[in-house]
Parts: C-alpha cells; structure tokens; sequence
C-alpha cells in the first residue's frame, strides 16, 4: 500500500499528471478540428509540460509549501532533467516556426518563476491580479493555439471562440487549487479567494462556465462533441462547489486535474458508441 502511495505522490509532484492533463486538452483540439495525430507536437508539449511545472515548483526549494516534497527532490529532478531532454528531441522533429510560435507562452513559464521585476524581486506568480490568468493564457497556448498553427489552420472565428473558451475553463479548473492555497498564500498574493471569499469565487467560476457552454454551442465543431463537453462541464461544477480551503490532499491535484482526462476519455468513448 505504502509503495503505491508513493508512487501515486511521485506521479502528482513530479507533474505527470498534469503532463496528461495537458496531452488530453492538445488531443481534444485535434478531434475538435478534425486534425491527424502529431506525435512529434503532442510529445513536445507534454514534456515540455513537465520540465515547465517542476521549474516552476522547485526553482525556490525553500518556498514548497509541503516540505516532505524535498525527500524525492533528487529522483524529481533527475526525472525534469530526462523530460527536458525529450521535449528537446522532439522540439527538433517540428516545423521551426512552431518552435518560434512557443516562444512567448514558453516565456511567460520561465518568467512566473523567475524574478524580473522591482529590481529582481518578483516574478509573474507574485502578481495576484495576473497570477491566473497567466496560467491560463500559457496553458491555452501550448494547448489550443499551437496545435492549430502547427496544422497550417487559418485564424477564423471558430478558432477565436475556441481559444477563449479554453482560456475560460482552465481559469475556472485554477480557482479549487486557489482556495486550496488561501492557507498557504502570503497576504500579499490576493488570489480571487482572498479578494472576494470562497462562495464568490465559485458563483463566478459557475458563471464563467456557464458562458464556456455558450461558446461550445456558438461554435461550428461537430455535434457529437457537445455532450462530452456537457457532462465535463457538469463535473467541473460540483468539483468546484465542493472545493474547500481544508480539502483532502488529492482533491486539486489529483482529481480535478483529471478532469481534461475524463473530457478526452469521454469524447472517445462517444466515438466508438
């Protein structure tokens, strides 16, 4: 039992399963739109993934909020260093331009962790007003943009839609981690939990996917994909109506972050019903 928690602890804080979380939302842009699998593009992204969230998480050691996290610290980083290295190897399988198109949501990883401003001593995560958004803004990046440009798909109405609408539900898929943190944030970083509370922060979050579901019907993807987008979105509600600030230790990190899985599972399994 103790070796399957480990493993299960080593699969979270070593950012795998937020690697596939990441893969499911890039797969789920390729059945979107109709595009044929880009193993290259599809793997540089999930180890990129990968290498991006552990920067992020352990550039500053000290500031873990878990400090039993630094146990594994070694095998983690030796892990980091074997994605960097495959997110490397298949960077040099695509298109150039691609690799030039990644540059800035790369950017914005590197600089949420490192400090750049008021003289070297914040970083984007310390700005509380841009925080979420920015995460969001990376994630819709890598996950709905670049797959896009990669294929050679012109900039349309649709595409706009569908990138708002994954910038939206990755903000609302941040707000259980956020009012997990409200016990670790400092005073300074006011997330949307600690600005207007915890039942405010999810009646916006219900209503911020209230308008994803209008974007889903708004758009012109096929209509089987609209009831795995309705039971994902059903899920993503009662998971943030029932996020609390004393949640269990796998509730964020585990299953919510499953839930772009779950999304992925459920649009194939309605393909082959």
């Amino acid at each position: 039992m103790k070796i399957l928690k480990n493993s299960l602890d080593f699969y979270i804080n070593a950012s795998i399963h937020v690697g596939l979380a990441v893969y499911a939302f890039v797969r789920i842009t390729e059945i979107y739109f109709k595009l044929p699998y880009n193993k290259n593009v599809d793997y540089f992204i999930f180890y990129g993934t990968i290498t991006g969230y552990n920067f992020v998480k352990y550039a500053d050691v000290a500031k873990l909020h878990h400090k039993r996290l630094t146990k594994n610290l070694k095998m983690i980083q030796v892990f980091s260093l074997f994605s960097f290295f495959a997110m490397c190897y298949y960077g040099y399988l695509i298109d150039f331009k691609t690799l030039l198109f990644s540059i800035p949501f790369a950017l914005a990883t590197v600089l949420y962790a490192v400090p750049f401003l008021n003289g070297f001593t914040k970083n984007l995560r310390e700005l509380s007003s841009l925080k979420i958004g920015i995460v969001a803004f990376v994630w819709m990046g890598f996950t709905a943009i670049i797959p896009l440009f990669d294929a050679g798909k012109e900039f349309s109405v649709p595409i706009f839609l569908y990138a708002v609408q994954r910038f939206l539900v990755v903000l609302v898929l941040i707000l259980p981690f956020d009012i997990r943190d409200v016990q670790f944030d400092a005073i300074s970083l006011q997330t949307i939990p600690k600005k207007i509370g915890v039942e405010k922060t999810k009646k916006l979050g219900v209503g911020i996917l209230v308008f994803t579901l209008v974007l889903e019907f708004m758009s012109s993807t096929a209509i089987t994909n609209k009831s795995p987008f309705m039971l994902f979105f059903f899920l993503l509600i009662m998971f943030l109506m029932r996020a609390k600030i004393n949640q269990s230790k796998y509730y964020s990190s585990f299953w919510v972050e499953s839930l772009p899985i779950v999304w992925w599972l459920i649009i194939l399994g309605f393909d082959n019903f």
